[in-house]
């Protein structure tokens, strides 16, 4: 098994991450933005809908990840980038080409499931 170094993490720190699902509502073009991104807000049920900033331009349109489920952290501290102030952080795999595919669920489920 390949070893990450120091960066361990014990099972209580993992827990801390709240990685929820949620349905993107709504995406447009960040115009405001350094490197070409999204504003996107998405719905996590009882944890309220949140907007952020995503760098999916290379992979999607906005038309295409409307009412897609997609997993993010909500509990990292907000974040200003541009113009928006980015309330979660939605999670991909990073391509060679550091192309960003979306972390997305099998099926539609509760918005606000918790992953872990």
């Amino acid at each position: 098994m390949k070893s990450i170094g120091n960066s361990d993490l014990t099972w209580r720190e993992f827990l801390r991450v709240e990685m929820r699902v949620g349905t993107i509502l709504s995406a447009e073009i960040f115009k405001e933005a350094k490197k070409p991104a999204y504003k996107i807000q998405v719905d996590f049920g009882e944890f309220g809908i949140r907007k952020t900033s995503a760098q999916i331009t290379k992979l999607y349109n906005t038309e295409e990840i409307i009412g897609r489920q997609v997993v993010a952290v909500i509990n990292f501290p907000k974040k200003q980038i541009a113009n928006i102030m980015s309330e979660c952080l939605i999670l991909g795999g990073l391509g060679s080409e550091n192309d960003v595919v979306l972390l997305t669920t099998e099926r539609t489920i509760k918005n606000g499931t918790r992953i872990g």
